[in-house]
């Protein structure tokens, strides 16, 4: 099957995608769970400041509320291969549900803050394991039909995008609206929910694969799971390009509210590249995967070349329309994180799918504080300018030893077996 022959295929719609059994329900249950999370995050922020007045203590309880998502997607990832994700994702969204209820308690309570930040870190670090199982879960939904896979992780991101605006929005006015418990009891319900929707839906499916046994079979599972993505040509360098993305993709959000200072606009300037990511997602979702995943790199590559001109102190403007243009070119993310899941073997996707998104969640983190670090020691404008440079420079090394000929036999392999393609 030639690359030429591939663009000629129509890409498929939405409508398609959701007409699949099964994917809406799952879909909006993932959505509710993501509310919950932020949620979860910025009323437990706000129950903090409220409690001390300190934003060292509001910084360290938004930063408790990361790490568990690094430890728990990279250290939880073979239990997604043991067991049939339909078990993982209720279990986990019932845990979770339980852990709100215990910040409720100790909300009523006054409970010690060390016990708030505990149950916090419980709370995300259960949600890795279901954030991967989720990932199994809609890649085996779409089995038989790769091209609306690629469309299903369009979607997905571009949700990702909106429920974070949407849930940092609703966690912050449940706060001021309902108070800080009404709010973790409608947090509460999101995983009730969830987990309701995947008990209904979803069909229970045996695992593949064999597993190591006990917890020496469980570290060496997860070893194996670093020795096999490391040692794949094309699933290292998607993984790579992705982490040292984060750099140029962190840095305007990271110091949007610094650049903005005390003009009001800074929540504008935060959402500019959202909305840029959003816009460029539905656009790239138009063309046949092939294309897609043959303008990997150069959109890489131009991604943070607009954030050079920051430098340059350009009037506000000038800069949202810089923001906004570097978001649309991360639509490059959609193509690699459907050809990275596609190329995984299916008995490994858990702890695969796991590992990756613990780098990726690292790699972010890293990017804002690093961003953070550069604008404080120059100027916020100066540090978009120098982030963005280095994301230049790394990308452009990768890009240089990228292995196009097995990137291009691995989506010739990942999409060769799908419906649409029988049908072309």
């Amino acid at each position: 099957m030639s690359h030429s022959r591939g663009a000629q295929r129509r890409a498929p719609s939405y409508a398609e995608m959701l007409r699949v059994p099964g994917y809406l329900p799952i879909f909006l249950a993932n959505a509710f769970s993501m509310w919950g999370d932020y949620v979860a995050r910025v009323t437990i922020a706000a129950v903090v400041f409220d409690r001390t007045r300190s934003p060292l203590a509001t910084a360290t309880t938004l930063a408790i509320s990361f790490v568990p998502t690094f430890l728990g997607r990279s250290l939880l990832g073979p239990v997604v291969d043991r067991f049939p994700y339909k078990s993982v994702l209720v279990i986990s969204h019932i845990s979770r549900a339980l852990c709100v209820l215990a910040l409720v308690w100790l909300v009523m309570t006054s409970g010690s803050l060390l016990w708030v930040f505990v149950v916090l870190f419980l709370l995300e670090l259960i949600g890795g394991a279901a954030s991967a199982s989720n990932l199994v879960l809609v890649t085996d939904l779409f089995e038989h039909d790769r091209p609306l896979y690629a469309r299903a992780v369009g979607l997905s991101a571009m949700a990702e995008q909106v429920n974070q605006a949407l849930g940092l929005a609703l966690g912050g006015g449940l706060v001021a609206l309902v108070g800080p418990r009404v709010g973790l009891l409608i947090d509460f319900g999101t995983f009730v929910v969830a987990a309701i929707v995947i008990l209904v839906v979803v069909q229970s499916r045996p695992v593949d694969g064999s597993r190591g046994k006990g917890v020496r079979g469980f570290v060496h599972d997860l070893g194996s799971a670093i020795g096999d993505l490391a040692g794949h040509t094309v699933l290292a360098r998607l993984m790579a390009l992705s982490a040292v993305a984060s750099l140029g993709i962190a840095a305007p959000e990271a110091l949007a509210i610094p650049i903005a200072g005390q003009n009001g606009w800074g929540g504008v300037l935060m959402a500019t590249p959202i909305v840029g990511a959003v816009v460029g997602i539905l656009v790239i979702g138009r063309f046949d995967v092939h294309r897609q995943n043959a303008s990997i790199v150069p959109l890489a590559l131009a991604m943070p070349v607009p954030l050079l001109a920051t430098a340059l102190h350009p009037p506000f403007v000038v800069l949202v329309a810089l923001f906004f243009v570097s978001g649309l070119l991360q639509a490059f993310m959609v193509p690699l994180q459907a050809t990275f899941a596609l190329a995984t073997a299916p008995a490994m996707r858990g702890r695969i799918f796991s590992l990756a998104g613990s780098v990726a969640v690292a790699a972010a983190g890293a990017s804002y504080l690093g961003a953070g670090w550069v604008g404080q020691h120059t100027n916020p404008y100066v540090g978009v300018a120098i982030c963005s440079a280095i994301c230049l420079g790394l990308i452009v090394l990768l890009g240089l030893r990228w292995p196009h000929q097995h990137v291009t036999a691995t989506v010739e392999h990942a999409y060769a077996t799908s419906r649409s393609s029988q049908a072309a």
